[in-house]
């Protein structure tokens, strides 16, 4: 080690991953002009989602299906690089290029050696030999340069900028790159950092190993194993303005100018350097980071979901897909002290069984030991899950008051707000009477032995006896007659369905509630929608009585079915069937299948027959007031089902303004569906998809509002016929608006002539 003067070098200990610009991670990012991220799926496979900015996004993904299953992501600048999941190999690729077997940007001399680590620089990658899922401890370390040709094409070669033969003896264990420079970890102790630009990384000696570290254009920052101090090196202007010493981060990433990094509290985001501060997220959690030169992509930890948003205050130009990321990279060893082995079971994918390739690995998340404000730490973290964080609407007893500010320090029962103190004697006034709502529930459905037979609505299994809940239980002759007989479930059987209410089974959240994913003991899949302390105050027993007087009424294919509730100890619980195939909007704008134009008009068409049903075939009618693509739910057959109606039916006086308002939005549904827009979209000019689409279709011009990036069908006019269904139903005059039972008729026959091939 004294033989390398023109090396820094210090102490260091890696217990996690930094994602960003010169490190490896689940997730990763391109520079300059190219701006795009790619991230690895939670499919199982491995494989790669890429995306950029509004005008680049579009082209993505040919380049996204050509590249291949991956183990690790870094990226440079214009290009990404990654580790192949079967072979280990090296593969790397232009930004926006789609790539192929003669360009690869890895010399020759590398494509068949199999690597442990790989980092990207501004124009050069660094990669440790060694098999990626063995359990190696180092490897020596092989550069090359990307550069950009004549012709303004990339290409890899060999250079002397990165060779130093004092390196290439070392054992490496793992390397990160910058504009440059690259750091490595030496097997025996210490960071070398070598390249034309490492002299500009001066770092002083220190005694403590490091715990994280990321590289940026100029810049290294670290975080301090034992003690959890941050401390960076380089161009102070990357690293202006750090976090307090107290808060401690368990990943990093850096851009251009500024880095990012996960605190190991709350899994909140905290950036530091050339950046607006009003940008960073709050309240919600993260699980890997990833900057480019201006903007940050994360995968937050309650969905795994994408987000994205840029260093200054400028609205994010980057609109990532609605798909599962993994939250960190596959490994074959054990997880550590304060890491969880992240389970697939905790995503709402039912046929998701593991996010890697191979049964033998798994992923290796930090845990977390507090949670965002608004919401109370209701779980520790465990090795096989992270903590829990349940939202203060939530909270109900003394354990949570203080973690939702409920109460002040100095004491529950002096210093009590009366708001506060108001409130929960009306939470406790519910409680009392959610022990009446269960004598009453007799009132509402007859308790029959559970033998009975399958209904015909597919409800579930045929039915056991269960004595407990005919205990305080008693019938009234109004729901007694209602067909579908819904099931009355115990809490302690939806508890356990939806694993204690937690926060990996929610499936969404409104202002009633919380909707919840469960699998009951019958192994039937389910939606659990719980109601929450707001709703239980605000709504009146009668009313929930009269909900559930209506729903047990409602079966149709084309409607979201309750299938049974239960109201113990205050709650109310409400079980509808699950939709695994999401909302219609999330097709139509959220990054999922984009659905072709056979399934559009069928979606079309059985939502239509669905809302028919409410208005036609109920007596009272029901109005949805509420319809939206968000509201159209897709089963396990493709098929629409309207969910999220209005509970109470209209009375007579506004009856039929109430229908013609529901076949207005109906109609922007339509047009949804045949644009491929959103209903309002501020990038668009209207934004309103009504001023947009409608005077081209009284134009005769309705071809050009249909969605460009679905390939044309041989026929379009049955999308010609939609597009002048969809101008009669969003008619301004309400009573120039065609019943719902006529667009039914329309829509059937337009599927029913099978044209649209």
């Amino acid at each position: 080690m004294q033989n390398l003067p023109t090396l820094s070098l210090i102490l260091l200990f890696w217990c996690a991953t930094a994602h960003g610009f010169g490190a490896m991670g689940p997730i990763s990012a391109s520079f300059a002009k190219d701006e795009v991220f790619c991230a690895i799926d939670a499919s199982g496979k491995q494989d790669v989602i890429c995306w950029g900015n509004n005008a680049t996004s579009p082209s993505l993904s040919s380049v996204t299906n050509a590249v291949p299953s991956m183990s690790a992501l870094s990226g440079g600048e214009g290009f990404l690089c990654g580790i192949l999941a079967n072979t280990s190999q090296a593969f790397c690729w232009g930004a926006v290029t789609k790539p192929s077997t003669d360009l690869v940007l890895v010399p020759p001399a590398y494509r068949n050696t199999a690597y442990s680590h790989i980092a990207a620089g501004k124009s050069h990658v660094c990669a440790v030999r060694g098999s990626y899922y063995a359990d190696h401890d180092s490897g020596s370390v092989d550069c090359w340069e990307i550069t950009t040709t004549a012709n303004k094409t990339l290409t890899a070669k060999q250079s002397d900028l990165y060779f130093n033969q004092a390196v290439m003896n070392l054992e490496v264990k793992r390397v990160v790159s910058g504009e440059g420079f690259t750091c490595g970890e030496v097997r025996d102790g210490g960071l070398i950092c070598w390249g034309p630009n490492s002299g500009g990384i001066r770092i002083s000696n220190v005694s403590e190993s490091f715990a994280v570290l990321a590289a940026g254009r100029r810049a290294v920052c670290g975080v301090f194993n034992v003690s959890g101090q941050l401390k960076c090196w380089g161009d102070p202007s990357s690293f202006s303005d750090p976090p307090l010493d107290s808060v401690r981060l368990v990943s990093l990433t850096a851009g251009a100018n500024h880095f990012c990094g996960i605190r190991m509290d709350n899994h909140e985001v905290e950036c530091w350097g050339d950046l607006n501060s009003s940008v960073i997220p709050r309240g919600n959690g993260f699980m890997a980071l990833a900057s480019s030169d201006l903007t940050t992509c994360g995968i937050r930890e309650d969905d795994l979901l994408l987000d994205c948003w840029m260093v200054n205050a400028l609205k994010p130009d980057f609109d990532p897909p609605l798909e599962l990321s993994s939250p960190g990279l596959c490994r074959a060893s054990s997880c550590g002290v304060g890491e969880f082995a992240f389970n697939a079971s905790m995503l709402n994918e039912v046929a998701l069984t593991s996010l890697c390739v191979r049964e033998d690995l798994r992923i290796c998340s930090p845990c977390g030991s507090n949670c965002s404000k608004g919401f109370f730490l209701s779980s520790s973290c465990t090795k096989n899950s992270d903590r829990v964080c349940t939202s203060c609407s939530l909270c109900q007893n003394s354990s949570c008051f203080s973690a939702c500010g409920l109460h002040s320090p100095s004491g529950l029962h002096m210093h009590w707000h009366w708001h506060h103190l108001r409130k929960w004697m009306v939470i406790v006034g519910c409680s009392v009477l959610g022990v009446l709502t269960i004598l009453l529930c007799g009132c509402l459905f007859s308790v029959r032995k559970r033998t009975k037979k399958q209904s015909k609505s597919g409800i579930g299994k045929p039915e056991q006896e269960d004595d407990h809940v005919n205990v305080a239980l008693q019938s009234t002759p109004s729901v007694n007659s209602c067909p579908g007989a819904p099931q009355v479930f115990r809490l302690s059987e939806l508890k356990d369905a939806t694993n204690g209410f937690k926060e990996f089974n929610e499936l969404g959240r409104g202002s009633y509630g919380f909707v919840y994913k469960a699998m009951l003991a019958d192994g039937r899949v389910v939606a659990v929608k719980r109601a929450n302390a707001a709703t239980i105050i605000h709504t009146n027993n009668r009313n929930f009585e009269m909900e559930l007087e209506i729903l047990c009424k409602i079966r149709h294919g084309n409607i979201v079915n309750l299938l049974g509730y239960c109201a113990e100890m205050g709650e109310r619980l409400l079980v509808y069937e699950y939709m695994p195939h999401g909302t219609l909007y999330d097709h139509l704008h959220g990054g999922l299948s984009p659905l072709n134009w056979s399934l559009r008009l069928k979606i079309a068409m059985q939502a239509a027959k669905g809302l028919e049903y409410l208005h036609k075939e109920l007596v009272p009618p029901i109005v949805h007031k509420d319809l939206k693509s968000s509201n159209i739910l897709l089963d396990s057959e493709w098929g629409a089902r309207i969910s999220d109606f209005g509970l109470l039916a209209s009375s007579d006086k506004d009856l039929n303004g109430d229908l013609e308002s529901d076949v207005y939005d109906f109609g922007i549904v339509i047009l949804e569906i045949l644009s491929g827009r959103k209903a309002y979209d501020r990038d668009y000019t209207p934004p309103n998809i009504v001023e947009w689409a409608v005077p081209l279709i009284k134009q005769g011009k309705a071809a050009a509002t249909i969605d460009r990036y679905v390939a044309l069908p041989r026929n379009v006019e049955p999308l010609l016929k939609l597009a002048d269904i969809a101008e009669l139903a969003v008619r301004e005059n309400p009573s120039e608006r065609p019943p719902m039972s006529d667009i039914a008729s329309w829509l059937e026959q337009i599927v029913k002539d099978g044209l649209i091939l």
